[in-house]
């Protein structure tokens, strides 16, 4: 069975919005790259800056009007990470600005327990202590 390895979304300003994964989840940055002036052949790719988790490749990519049918086309609804106490990394998000939008009494009874916070570019992003079905358990004692 193929894993998914790689998620890309679009935004407006790539460089903020890495710096602010990078410092929340401590996502590696891999590359930063941008539009070459003295490449006119490079006008029609995007910017951005390429992260890791260790497993997976997020590209954060600021798209030229042409690639995408109009500027400011968002990606991704949303991406999820477990961690090791969701009260704590609750008060974390918040305290650098960003709101949850989904809390626990948004939450029915019985479902799975997912805080939904939205990040600089709007991305909508959940945080769990308990891993999602089918997706790897990861050690989330030191988180």
């Amino acid at each position: 069975m193929l894993k998914i390895r790689h998620i890309a979304f679009a935004s407006e300003h790539p460089g903020k919005a890495a710096e602010f994964y990078k410092s929340v989840f401590g996502f590696q940055e891999l590359s930063r790259f941008g539009l070459d002036p003295d490449r006119p052949d490079e006008a029609r790719r995007p910017s951005g800056v390429f992260l890791s988790d260790g497993t997976l490749n997020i590209a954060i990519l600021k798209f030229p009007e042409n690639m995408l049918g109009k500027a400011g086309d968002q990606g991704i609804h949303h991406f999820g990470v477990v961690v090791g106490d969701v009260e704590a990394w609750k008060a974390r998000l918040e305290a650098m600005g960003a709101p949850c939008v989904v809390d626990r009494d948004d939450i029915p009874p019985g479902a799975h327990v997912e805080l939904k916070f939205r990040g600089p570019d709007g991305v909508i992003f959940d945080i769990t202590e308990n891993a999602w079905p089918g997706s790897e358990v990861t050690d989330t004692s030191k988180s």
